[in-house]
């Protein structure tokens, strides 16, 4: 993958007053980011783009939703990057609250496996 050279996300200015990029892993992790985050809807060019786990802010904290965006994450990210990487896994937990969403992937070009996790805020 060619991920040294990828914009930085979110976009930024390096040390040097250029676009800052992203080496492979941290690009990874960024495409995953913009998945997860984006609104289906938000993008003009590609309206099912995305899976919108940031409009659970105001949904109520529950197993039930915890197991509902495990699988609504796994699907977006199959169906967003499975060029660029395998998902393992993807494991949702609800606690207090905030939904804390572990995703393991192996990168597609050097089989690299990796997790990271992010976290979104939900109603209690």
């Amino acid at each position: 993958m060619s991920g040294s050279g990828a914009l930085a996300f979110p976009f930024a200015i390096d040390a040097r007053g250029r676009s800052a990029v992203a080496g492979d892993d941290r690009h990874l992790r960024d495409l995953i980011m913009l998945v997860l985050f984006t609104v289906p809807g938000e993008r003009v060019n590609r309206p099912e783009f995305g899976c919108g786990i940031g409009q659970l802010v105001f949904a109520p904290n529950s197993d039930a939703l915890a197991a509902t965006t495990e699988q609504l994450v796994h699907g977006a990210l199959i169906r967003w990057l499975d060029p660029v990487l395998l998902v393992r896994a993807v494991q949702v937990t609800s606690q207090d609250a905030t939904l804390t969403i572990a995703v393991t992937y192996s990168a597609r070009d050097t089989g690299e496996t990796r997790q990271d996790l992010f976290r979104v805020p939900v109603a209690g």
